[in-house]
């Protein structure tokens, strides 16, 4: 299952790394590219939901092998993208068809590893899987920077090779595909998919659009509505694609907010240390996918041992101390950036990385552990959807302070040093909008004095990402309190076997 999964983390950021050479090679508007990075996180966040029901539906194994077959053609099939007009449509459309693959075959793959281990092993099998998992979203960068010195196709058709291993291991290790028929609520399904649908739409185009622009509010704004339209009709539906009762297990609906929470700052983080790593400490884009190890580093290590916690004392004495110690370590790595010295960073980075660690399995696991064993998919469903969700919020609010920040910091200075107002507004866009081009790209927009100049671009960057990463610090400490006041302790006891309505015979 990790084989099955590794295509959908390292697809979550290998491809911004060729946008120069895509764009180059397809004659791609800016939209366009835009679109190649958004359309796929937009789909998957989208069908989360309904890839859960459907996995619990027609099998966890069946699912599986679908979305590997689905998201294997679709990237050889992005791969083999034709230059010329039809180009740019060719590639957001098969990459929209990856994320729908990636979201059918997720909840599935996750039901397996929990359905696979006792509830009191757990704990300990989920940290592997979530720490090597996680750590791939790290090689994504690292990998894209030397496929793309070979042809940025390659970045696609890599993935095949993966899912050929995937496939031949699934077919080996044979897991359950227990199906649990039931009529599946297509109309629950339209109303989750279009809330998820607009509500991230919005918050994605928020930067590029403007908060105050009528198709932002009006996306984030119908998206709510149909979401909480989607709450109101599963509450009454014979067979929902959510049970929406099962929140009132309180250790699962916090379990979900928590997952929420921490998401606003564990996805946001890979994007703008990212940056940080190529503009202020002049890194490449595969030297920027090794920082972020140092991170996972943290990480995997942490995550073994909060899985042992949870199988021996339950979930909260991992994620409380987990939270306040992801808030400590943002806190003081923030405090560092300026420095632009990556040796009195890394400690804090690894911090982090821990606190991250002691969280995210724990979380997730505690959450199906709460769920009866029929409703595996569904509930991993939920909880990928909470992630997405607040992954997409947190890139959009940060993403906003940090743009007004690093604007504003290079302008300044910029100006001070006497740059033409013009030349220092076009330089401090360009810094505060791009995917992380190189330094020395930026360097030569600032003119005859570029070392100079960009040396001030350099530490305003600096000064604007450690605005961002204090507000995550300050996520992870309302997380701390949440996790303090509202988790329950002690372990989940036993599962449910057969919960809500019997499913419908099929003889």
């Amino acid at each position: 299952m990790i084989f099955a999964v590794a295509m959908t983390f390292i697809d979550q950021t290998i491809v911004a790394i060729a946008v120069p050479e895509l764009q180059k090679d397809l004659s791609m508007s800016s939209t366009g590219v835009q679109w190649i990075i958004n359309g796929y996180l937009l789909s998957l966040s989208a069908l989360f939901a309904f890839g859960g029901r459907l996995a619990d539906i027609a099998g966890h194994k069946t699912m599986v092998i679908v979305g590997v077959v689905g998201f294997a053609v679709a990237s050889a099939l992005c791969g083999a993208t034709p230059t010329g007009d039809l180009g740019e449509a060719w590639m957001i459309f098969f990459r929209v068809v990856q994320g729908g693959f990636a979201a059918l075959m997720f909840p599935a793959a996750l039901a397996i590893v929990v359905s696979a281990f006792d509830i009191r092993e757990r704990g300990k099998a989920m940290a592997t899987f979530f720490g090597v998992t996680g750590g791939l979203t790290a090689i994504g960068p690292l990998a894209g920077g030397y496929l793309t010195e070979i042809t940025w196709r390659a970045i696609f058709w890599v993935n095949v090779p993966v899912a050929i291993v995937a496939l031949i291991l699934t077919v080996k290790s044979n897991p359950s595909d227990e199906k649990h028929p039931a009529p599946l609520d297509y109309r629950g399904a339209v109303l989750v998919s279009g809330g998820m649908g607009l509500a991230v739409l919005g918050l994605q185009q928020s930067s590029e659009w403007g908060w105050g622009d009528p198709a932002t509010i009006g996306s984030i704004a119908v998206g709510l509505a149909l979401l909480v339209a989607f709450v109101l009709y599963e509450r009454r539906a014979e067979h929902p694609l959510i049970r929406i009762s099962i929140f009132r297990d309180r250790g699962f609906a916090v379990d979900n907010g928590l997952l929420f929470l921490m998401s606003m700052a564990f996805v946001p983080l890979f994007f703008f240390s990212s940056l940080y790593a190529q503009i202020g400490l002049e890194q490449s884009a595969s030297e920027a996918g090794l920082y972020l190890l140092i991170y996972f580093g943290g990480f995997a290590s942490a995550a073994q041992i909060g899985g042992r916690i949870l199988d021996q004392r339950g979930a909260r004495p991992s994620v409380v101390p987990g939270a306040i110690i992801a808030a400590v370590g943002f806190a003081l790595w923030a405090q560092q950036l300026p420095d632009l010295d990556l040796n009195n960073q890394w400690y804090w980075i690894v911090m982090t990385g821990a606190g991250m660690g002691l969280m995210l399995g724990p979380l997730a696991t505690d959450a199906v552990n709460r769920a009866p064993r029929t409703s595996y998919g569904e509930v991993t469903g939920i909880t990928q959807t909470a992630r997405n969700f607040g992954a997409s919020l947190g890139l959009a609010l940060l993403g906003t302070i940090f743009i007004a920040q690093n604007k504003s910091h290079v302008e300044s200075s910029l100006t001070s040093a006497g740059v033409p107002q013009g030349r220092a507004d076009q330089i401090a866009d360009a810094v505060s909008h791009s995917g992380g081009g190189s330094a020395s790209g930026f360097a030569e927009r600032a003119g005859p004095r570029a070392r100079e100049l960009f040396e001030t671009v350099q530490h305003d960057f600096a000064l604007s990402s450690r605005t961002v990463f204090y507000v995550m610090a300050g996520v992870m400490a309302v997380s701390f309190i949440v996790a303090l006041v509202g988790m329950p302790g002690g372990r989940v006891a036993a599962e449910t076997e057969q919960p809500g309505p019997e499913p419908v015979p099929t003889g």
